[in-house]
C-alpha cells in the first residue's frame, strides 16, 4: 500500500479560479489595452498567444445544474451532503448542486443508528418542483431504499430523456446503493428488483462496488475474469449504458472469496492497487470519439482496467458517493463547455471549442472522477471518532492520483521503454536530481521537427540545433516505400549525430535499424498493443512517444509508460485533419501537473513562431514539435536558432 503523501502548504488555484482572476485582471486598462492590440501589429501566433486558454465570459456563463437523488447522511461524509460538495468542489462552481433525498439517516463516523423514508409522494414532489425551475444537465442517482421510490425514480427518469434537448442530453449516474464496502445490507429485495427493472435501463453508468455487483449476479466474484464476465452481463441483461465495477476496496475479501484469496490478490493487485473495470456499449463508445471506426485503447466498449495506487488509511467515508457524483459533474462539466462552444459558433461562424474539456466524456469522467477520490483519499482525515469521510480537494491537478488505464489487470511490472530526461523549466526542476535513476542517458531536444520527404528531413538535417526530427508518411501506406525511406533518413540522421523518430510505422523502423524511436497516435498505439509491437519496440531498445488529446488518452498512454507524451493541438492547425480541438495554454499546464515530472511533455499544434514557443514552454511543456515554423521558414537556420532560444 501507499503511504498517504506530504503535500506542499499552498494556496489551491483551480484552472477555473485562475480563468477568473483573468477576467478581473482583463478590465483593467493597461493590460486591456495590450489584450486588444491591433492584429496588424502581431503575428498569426502572437495573436492566439493574445486570447485567454478559455473564452473570458465563460464563468459568466449559467452553471450546469446537476440533481442528486439520494439519501441524507447526518454525518456529512456521505450522501447527499457529499455529492454536493463534489459537484461545487470539482467544477469550481461552474456546475450547481439540487437535492431529492430519498431517505433521511442518523448517523455519525462510527455508524447508521435510525433512518426515515419519506412518502414517496414527498419524492415526487421534490423532483416536480426541481424540475419546473431548474433543468438538470446530469442526474446522480444514490440509494432508493423501496420499490415505490424506485419505480418514481425511473418513472422521473424517463420523462426527463424524453424532453431533454437534442444538442444536451441528459446524463444519469446511478451507484446502486445496497451493500456498503463493508458488506453489509442496505436496501431490501424488492428495493434492489425495482432498481434495477425500472432505473437500470435509463442509466448512463452505473457503478456498483464489488459486493452490489455480487448481489446484482447472484453469484461471487473471484477473480478479475469474473469481473469481466459479471460486468458484461450487467450490461447485456440489465439494460444500462455503461457499468463500472469498484474494486477500491480489493477484489480479495475472505468473507466473498475463501481460499482463493491469494490467487485474487496477484491477480487483482489488491496489496498496491486500487482498480475499477469499466465497460460500456458501443454507442456511449463512440460519443467523442475523433475516428469512429478505429479502436484505442481507452474505448470503454472493448472494456478498461483504470488503476492507482491504494492508499493505506481507514479514511474512506463517502468514496462511492463521491467517485458517481464526481463522474455526473465531469460529464455536466464537458456538455456545458459544448453547450457554451455551440452558441459562441453558432453566433461567430467559427469552432471556438478549446481544451480537453470539450472532449469529456464517459471514460474521460470517470478518470477524473477516479483522480478527485484518489486526492480526497490522500486528504482525508479523522474527524470523529470513526472513520474519516473523503475530502473535497478541487479538480485533480497531481500526478499521482491521476489513474493509468491498464493493458490487462495483471499486468503490473514490465521493462520500461527508454527513458528521456525532460529539458529543464521551471515545470521539470523538481525532478530529485539526487536519484541516479532520474538521470537517464539521453535528454529530449527542445524542438523536434516533423518533415513528410527525404528532402525535407536533408534540408533541416543541414541546420545548427537539431538533435532530434520525426520522419511521418502522408502520401503512401506501401511497406517497401516506407522501409525504403526510413532506412534512408537513419543514413542522413546519423552523419549528422541526430535522433531519427518514426511516426506510426514502428514495424518498419524496427527492421530497417538504427532508429531512435516510434511516436505513435492513439489509433496506432491500439493496433501496435494487438499486434503484441509494444514488446517488439521494447526489445528494439527504441523510445516511445505518445500522443494525447483528451483525459482518457492520456491515461492510456502513461499505462504504456511512454518515453514522452505529446499534447495537441495547442493552437489551431492547417497542418493535417486535427480531429480535436484547440487545446490551449491552461490544458498545457493542466497535463504537466497530471503527468510525472520524469517524463517530458511535448506541445505540438499550431506552434507557428518563437513566441508561441515560449509561452507554450512557459506553460510547462520541455518540448515543441514544429513543422511549418522550420520547414515554411525563408531562413530556417534562423527559425531554428530562434525555436531553441525561446524553449532555453
Amino acid at each position: 500500500m501507499t503511504p498517504l503523501p506530504e503535500y506542499p502548504t499552498r494556496i489551491h488555484l483551480s484552472p477555473f479560479h485562475v480563468l477568473g482572476i483573468a477576467i478581473l485582471i482583463s478590465s483593467l486598462p493597461p493590460l486591456s489595452a495590450f489584450l486588444i492590440a491591433p492584429s496588424s501589429f502581431l503575428s498569426p501566433s502572437a495573436t492566439l498567444l493574445s486570447m485567454s486558454s478559455f473564452p473570458f465570459d465563460e464563468l459568466l456563463s449559467p452553471p450546469a445544474i446537476i440533481y442528486t437523488i439520494a439519501g441524507s447522511d447526518s454525518g456529512g461524509g456521505a450522501g447527499i451532503q457529499a455529492d454536493l460538495h463534489a459537484i461545487h468542489s470539482l467544477s469550481s462552481g461552474t456546475c450547481h448542486g439540487c437535492a431529492a433525498v430519498t431517505c433521511l439517516t442518523a448517523q455519525n463516523s462510527c455508524g447508521v443508528t435510525d433512518v426515515h423514508v419519506p412518502p414517496v409522494e414527498f419524492l415526487s414532489r421534490q423532483l416536480e418542483t426541481l424540475g419546473n425551475d431548474l433543468t438538470p444537465m446530469a442526474v446522480k442517482v444514490g440509494m432508493i431504499p423501496t420499490k415505490e421510490s424506485a419505480m418514481e425514480v425511473g418513472r422521473w427518469i424517463r420523462e426527463c430523456k424524453t424532453n431533454a434537448r437534442g444538442e444536451s442530453p441528459l446524463a444519469v449516474v446511478v451507484d446502486p446503493v445496497m451493500i456498503s464496502t463493508s458488506g453489509h445490507r442496505l436496501v431490501d429485495v424488492e428495493a434492489k428488483m425495482a432498481m434495477v427493472t425500472h432505473v437500470f435501463p435509463h442509466a448512463d453508468l452505473i457503478t456498483p462496488n464489488k459486493f452490489e455487483a455480487e448481489e446484482l449476479l447472484g453469484r461471487k466474484l473471484v477473480t478479475t475474469r469474473d469481473v469481466e464476465e459479471g460486468a458484461r452481463e450487467i450490461l447485456t441483461e440489465m439494460g444500462p449504458k455503461a457499468v463500472l465495477i469498484k474494486g477500491g476496496h480489493a477484489l480479495l475479501d475472505e468473507e466473498s472469496v475463501g481460499s482463493t484469496s491469494h490467487v485474487a490478490s496477484f491477480q487483482y493487485g489488491a496489496n498496491d492497487y486500487a482498480q475499477d473495470y469499466l465497460l460500456t456499449d458501443l454507442d456511449s463508445s463512440l460519443a467523442g470519439k475523433p475516428v469512429k471506426d478505429q479502436p484505442r485503447l481507452c474505448d470503454g466498449s472493448r472494456g478498461v482496467w483504470l488503476r492507482s495506487k491504494r492508499y493505506d488509511t481507514i479514511h474512506t467515508h463517502g468514496t462511492g458517493c463521491t467517485l458517481s457524483s464526481a463522474i455526473a459533474t465531469a460529464l455536466a462539466m464537458g456538455q456545458r463547455q459544448r453547450n457554451i462552444s455551440l452558441l459562441k459558433s453558432t453566433k461567430t461562424n467559427t469552432n471556438t471549442n478549446i481544451g480537453a474539456l470539450s472532449s469529456m466524456y464517459l471514460v474521460d469522467a470517470c478518470c477524473i472522477a477516479k483522480a478527485y477520490v484518489n486526492a480526497g483519499i490522500a486528504h482525508a482525515v479523522q474527524i470523529g471518532q470513526g472513520p474519516g469521510p473523503v475530502t473535497h480537494t478541487g479538480f485533480p491537478e497531481f500526478s499521482q492520483n491521476f489513474p493509468t488505464l491498464a493493458l490487462s489487470p495483471d499486468s503490473f511490472s514490465s521493462s520500461p521503454f527508454l527513458r528521456m530526461r525532460p529539458y529543464p523549466t521551471v515545470s521539470s526542476s523538481s525532478v530529485n536530481n539526487d536519484d541516479p535513476e532520474d538521470h537517464p542517458p539521453f535528454t529530449l531536444g527542445r524542438i523536434l521537427p516533423i518533415v513528410d520527404t527525404i528532402d525535407l528531413l536533408q534540408k533541416v538535417l543541414a541546420t545548427r540545433g537539431i538533435q532530434d526530427i520525426q520522419l511521418r508518411f502522408k502520401d503512401t501506406s506501401d511497406y517497401s516505400t516506407i522501409l525504403h525511406r526510413i532506412q534512408q533518413a537513419q543514413t542522413l540522421c546519423r552523419s549528422k549525430s541526430v535522433r531519427l523518430w518514426i511516426n506510426d510505422h514502428w514495424n518498419a523502423a524496427i527492421e530497417a535499424g538504427g532508429c531512435f524511436g516510434i511516436h505513435l497516435g492513439q489509433e496506432d498505439l491500439a493496433s501496435c498493443v494487438a499486434a503484441d509491437g509494444l514488446n517488439a519496440i521494447r526489445s528494439a531498445g527504441l523510445a516511445l512517444g505518445v500522443s494525447t488529446h483528451s483525459y482518457s488518452e492520456l491515461a492510456a498512454a502513461l499505462g504504456v509508460g511512454p518515453s514522452y507524451i505529446s499534447l495537441g493541438p495547442v493552437f489551431p492547425t492547417l497542418s493535417k485533419d486535427v480531429k480535436f480541438d484547440p487545446q490551449g495554454l491552461e490544458t498545457v499546464r493542466q497535463w504537466r501537473r497530471l503527468i510525472p515530472p520524469e517524463i517530458p511533455l511535448v506541445g505540438i499544434g499550431g506552434i507557428g513562431d518563437e513566441r508561441a514557443a515560449k509561452a507554450v514552454r512557459d506553460a510547462g511543456a520541455e518540448c515543441v514539435a514544429v513543422i511549418g515554423a522550420v520547414t515554411n521558414a525563408d531562413d530556417m537556420g534562423l527559425a531554428v536558432k530562434r525555436l531553441n532560444d525561446a524553449m532555453s
